[in-house]
């Protein structure tokens, strides 16, 4: 079933409409978690369409598809990496996918995830009002990163969201942004997010169009809040 909301224009702020998909349950696929990651970032397509004119039949292809698409990178080890993980810090990237995040994030361990959006309305980057609207403060408690820039930026976030970052056993980044933004930064960090440009195809190995797990795999110094 696809639903309409009213998702942030790039350029005013304000709301158009748009297409809001329910994603399929992973309940019934044989790996849950796989399903929920790959959903997660086929998210990313349909966000894109939307502002492009996506149809709903487009966008319920897409949703659907997405279980189907070769998904490339570490998977067990992001599966392992949030098993064990005490502290989770889950990245949010458009308000539109937003919704696809949810489903990824109810896979996680409950009571150990912290939901992080923007700190102010950037682009079509999600926001808090975005996280309430797609139910995720029922799940995980939601922060903002103080930020309004595009991507993860560390220097340009708050105290508070700096320190969580860096208190994070497992940091789960959506987006080509944030890999762009935190992929030099020594932290257990995993990068989903579909290649959408030649530079970052070849940074991470992967062709355009691929849908990526990427994981830091550097060896982390000791790491303290920041």
């Amino acid at each position: 079933m696809i639903r309409t909301w009213k998702p942030r224009s790039v350029s005013t702020g304000s709301r158009s409409n748009c297409f809001r998909p329910s994603p399929p349950p992973c309940a019934r696929s044989a790996d849950p978690f796989a399903a929920a990651v790959r959903l997660a970032i086929a998210g990313n397509v349909i966000d894109l369409g939307a502002k492009s004119g996506l149809t709903e039949d487009e966008a319920r292809q897409a949703a659907s598809s997405a279980l189907d698409q070769p998904l490339l990178g570490p998977l067990a080890a992001l599966q392992q990496a949030a098993a064990r993980a005490q502290r989770i810090l889950y990245l949010c990237d458009n308000a539109g996918e937003i919704i696809f995040d949810r489903v990824l994030i109810e896979q996680l361990p409950r009571g150990r995830v912290t939901v992080a959006v923007r700190g102010r309305a950037v682009l079509n980057d999600a926001t808090r009002e975005d996280a309430v609207l797609a139910g995720l403060p029922a799940l995980a408690e939601v922060i903002d990163n103080g930020s309004g820039a595009p991507g993860t930026v560390l220097a340009d976030c708050s105290r508070e969201f700096r320190r969580r970052f860096g208190e994070a056993d497992l940091v789960i980044a959506k987006g080509q942004g944030n890999f762009e933004s935190l992929h030099a930064e020594s932290a257990p960090l995993f990068c989903l997010f579909r290649v959408k440009c030649p530079f970052v195809a070849e940074h991470c190995g992967h062709p355009v169009g691929s849908h990526v797990v990427w994981r830091e795999t550097r060896p982390s110094p000791a790491r303290q809040a920041l």
